[in-house]
């Protein structure tokens, strides 16, 4: 496959030497860096470039990649609402929002830039990879820049779905605590509920247990706050991870495994899900102060993994098929 890769220099790589920038953007996609700089196929502000180019933040750099390939990713994104100059999409689950270092073409960003009547949609929020569920965007770049330092006030209300260990002895809980990451954790994305006298964010979540089974149970959680990994990480804390959560899960052992590329299929046997199950369920969009302007935006595609535990724990919660591609809900 031959793409076409196009970004800005960031302003942390303002003085990197391109050929350096290349290999630690993209250290998966096993390009002929040398015949690509040979062929012209590599640009900084339209001109053909060289290795030892010293980058300049905010430069246009285009990349003509040939034989390009990337592992295989859910790819079937749903329109769920847009109105004005906002909407509503289904991110699948292993989808990533945006450029990684293993993804550059399948991205949901680049398939809703690709695949929808809004070329130039720029991403709202984000979720983490394995999180699937509404993601908002701007229609353009002037909705992105009016929206973003209003995304408390767009967003007022926001409810996942998580499929937890155990039978939580309460039916309605609310969490409050500090969050930070630790220098000494081997996970460097973990956040830990903090220790008094340690420096944190505070986080805020509101919990309800909306089915109970055996061994399994289904939570609504609202997030009050929205710091990173915040649901997960309180819900842990708490006694009841989520099914398939990789880092506060089983010590963070699978994923310094998947780290590593060394996941087998016995350690998904054990994760009981190939990603967590963790969906987000609900958002309420204020456009306005105008009642008109309330939105509460539902989505019903629950992922397949979920579906399949779900069924296989006597669960019923989101087991309802979906509607085929381009049912959007509009």
């Amino acid at each position: 496959m031959q793409i076409n890769y196009y970004d800005d220099i960031p302003d942390k790589h303002n003085g990197t030497q391109l050929i350096d920038y290349l290999q630690m953007q993209f250290p998966y996609a096993n390009q002929p860096w040398a015949s690509l700089f040979a062929q012209s196929r590599i640009k900084i502000d339209g001109l053909p470039a060289q290795p030892s180019n010293v980058l300049t933040a905010k430069q246009h750099l285009s990349i003509s990649f040939t034989h390009y390939t990337e592992a295989p990713v859910d790819t079937e994104w749903r329109l769920l609402w847009h109105k004005k100059d906002v909407i509503a999409v289904h991110k699948p689950a292993t989808l990533p929002v945006s450029r990684t270092t293993r993804n550059i073409y399948n991205t949901l960003i680049a398939l809703i830039k690709r695949e929808s009547d809004w070329p130039d949609a720029h991403l709202l929020h984000r979720l983490d990879l394995e999180t699937s569920g509404i993601v908002l965007l701007g229609k353009h770049k002037q909705a992105a820049a009016k929206w973003q330092p209003e995304l408390n006030t767009l967003m007022t209300a926001k409810r996942y779905h998580a499929v937890v260990y155990g039978s939580p002895a309460w039916t309605q809980k609310e969490v409050m605590c500090h969050l930070a990451t630790r220098p000494t954790s081997p996970i460097r994305c973990q956040m830990h509920v903090c220790e008094p006298g340690e420096k944190g964010k505070l986080s805020q979540t509101r919990f309800t247990v909306i089915e109970r089974g055996e061994h399994f149970s289904v939570v609504e959680c609202e997030l009050v706050t929205g710091r990173k990994h915040q649901i997960r990480a309180h819900l842990a804390h708490i006694g009841h991870p989520i099914v398939g959560d990789k880092i506060y899960a089983n010590m963070g052992h699978y994923y310094l495994k998947r780290l590593a590329d060394a996941i087998t299929p016995a350690d998904e046997e054990q994760l009981l899900a190939p990603y967590h199950l963790l969906f987000a369920r609900e958002v309420t969009v204020n456009l306005s102060a105008a009642s008109e302007d309330r939105h509460v935006i539902i989505n019903p595609f629950y992922p397949s993994a979920w579906r399949r535990f779900c069924e296989q724990h006597r669960l019923t919660t989101g087991v309802v098929k979906p509607m085929p591609r381009g049912g959007h809900l509009l």
